[in-house]
């Protein structure tokens, strides 16, 4: 995909509230992820005097077929940026508008009686290019013009590691720890703490404490070109975007909604704890998030999945189809409030209409999901730090409901509880950089009520910490060993 088309489509992404620049970019396929990170970010921070320049030349009026994210991108790098060094068709297009463009953007500076473009800039967003990626977690390189070089950025050391998450479907945690070590890695075993985790540099990793199947490097390590995640060996994944499957924790035969899948990494985790044994149906309404979510899955070797580009509000929970669904995993579009790599031009908090407008999606598809018949545990999770977005909407959920669904205690030993908003709150966990080392989480499990069971209180200590574990496997604990490896990465 080319430069100025790969960020319209991110771009579009962080609009649809979809999840961090960060993630969206690494997510893309495109080759060159920094340079992309770049020019959406500088984008972004001009956004409002892009959307000036757009309505005064009527430009995307006169060019129907322009989507309004890409000619945010081209007018950027024409008038701002590095001067469309690339972009073929685009590039063109363009390049015709030229003089109208620089002509309102002469306008805009007249009006305000400014000479310098940084100072159409909102006074919040007047600052140094270097100061914006710095508080990003970033470390850019600044030309002597003061232009952030959108081709020599280099990431800075974050608080957050990077989780490694072994695909058991492809090979198994012993393989994979042997692989890292031929390559150079000290491995530290299972760590003790976060304390310990926070200490983490060099060519050093750790076993996580709390999930068996996750391998936690210093924040720095990038293995993107790493073999193991060319062949879908290991899966990139923050340690709280892997709770969700984890606390599900269907067994092997089991049938499964992924409601809202794209990008299909919790897909792709489901699919190895059920061993490929089972059936799960993947919903995502995108069609290039679901292309997308394809070749991942493909990747990875996921083989008991069923796709489908459909929102999940028009499934019929009726329908034979899912008559044997058990376990739905739900992760609806969220504010994305806790994801730490926001960008520079990405606003931390949410207005009070747009967390209004997806609180009551988020209820919506909640109730949805459990008006499926046969099911009997749900999980739901957001990337949001807004109590709109999490204990409002379980609490709201629950109550419509009355005694047919309970909240059950989520990995109890788990140090950061929901906000105690509503009894039982507490059952729900929260994940943030500052106490779990990772993006900031919420996840509720929701079980179906059964007449004459006791109070999830009552539950024995095990099953409260995952109530359907896995086979051998307690959370926390590490991997037993395999008597027979999967396909030994050499």
């Amino acid at each position: 995909m080319a430069l100025y088309s790969a960020a319209a489509v991110v771009l579009a992404g962080l609009e649809r509230g979809e999840g961090g620049l960060k993630s969206l970019v690494y997510n893309s396929g495109f080759p060159h992820v920094r340079q992309l990170y770049a020019l959406v970010s500088e984008t972004l921070r001009y956004a409002s005097v892009l959307e000036k320049l757009l309505d005064g030349t009527a430009l995307l009026q006169a060019e129907k077929k322009l989507a309004p994210q890409l000619a945010k991108v081209l007018v950027y790098d024409l008038l701002f940026g590095k001067g469309l060094k690339c972009g073929g068709r685009w590039k063109a297009l363009a390049r015709r508008h030229r003089a109208r463009l620089e002509a309102e953007l002469a306008r805009m500076k007249v009006r305000r009686k400014v000479s310098r473009n940084e100072d159409l800039l909102a006074p919040e967003k007047a600052v140094s290019a270097a100061g914006e990626w710095a508080r990003a977690g970033w470390a850019p390189c600044v030309g002597s013009s003061g232009r952030l070089c959108l081709t020599c950025l280099a990431p800075a050391a974050s608080q957050v590691p990077r989780y490694v998450r072994v695909n058991t479907l492809k090979t198994c945690v012993d393989d994979v720890i042997d692989f890292f070590k031929r390559q150079g890695y000290a491995y530290l075993g299972k760590a003790a703490s976060v304390e310990e985790l926070k200490a983490l540099s060099g060519k050093k990793f750790f076993l996580d404490l709390h999930l068996p199947e996750l391998l936690v490097f210093p924040s720095q390590t990038d293995l993107h070109d790493n073999l193991l995640y060319t062949s879908g060996h290991i899966i990139l994944q923050d340690k709280a975007s892997c709770l969700p499957a984890f606390l599900l924790g269907p067994v092997a035969g089991s049938h499964i909604i992924d409601a809202c899948a794209a990008p299909g990494n919790k897909t792709s985790h489901l699919a190895a704890i059920l061993k490929n044994k089972g059936q799960i149906f993947a919903f995502d309404v995108d069609p290039k998030r679901v292309a997308t979510m394809s070749t991942l899955l493909t990747r990875a070797g996921v083989t008991c999945c069923q796709l489908a580009q459909q929102d999940f509000l028009t499934v019929d929970p009726r329908d034979p189809k899912y008559s044997r669904v058990t376990h739905i995993l739900l992760d609806p579009s969220c504010s994305g409030s806790g994801m730490v790599t926001r960008g520079p031009g990405e606003e931390a908090a949410s207005s009070a209409e747009r967390l209004q407008a997806l609180s009551g999606f988020q209820r919506r598809v909640l109730n949805h999901a459990l008006s499926f018949p046969a099911l009997q545990r749900l999980v739901y999770s957001t990337c949001s730090l807004h109590q709109e977005e999490n204990e409002d909407v379980v609490q709201a959920v629950l109550q419509k409901w009355g005694s047919a669904f309970k909240l059950v205690p989520a990995f109890p030993s788990w140090p950061c509880r929901g906000l105690t908003t509503f009894s039982g709150a507490e059952s729900c966990l929260r994940a943030s950089p500052a106490e779990t080392l990772t993006h900031g989480f919420f996840v509720a499990v929701l079980e179906r009520c059964k007449e004459g069971a006791a109070a999830s209180s009552s539950l024995p200590a095990a099953a409260k910490e995952n109530p359907q574990p896995r086979e051998g496997i307690e959370p926390g604990a590490a991997p037993k060993k395999r008597k027979k490896k999967k396909q030994r990465v050499k």
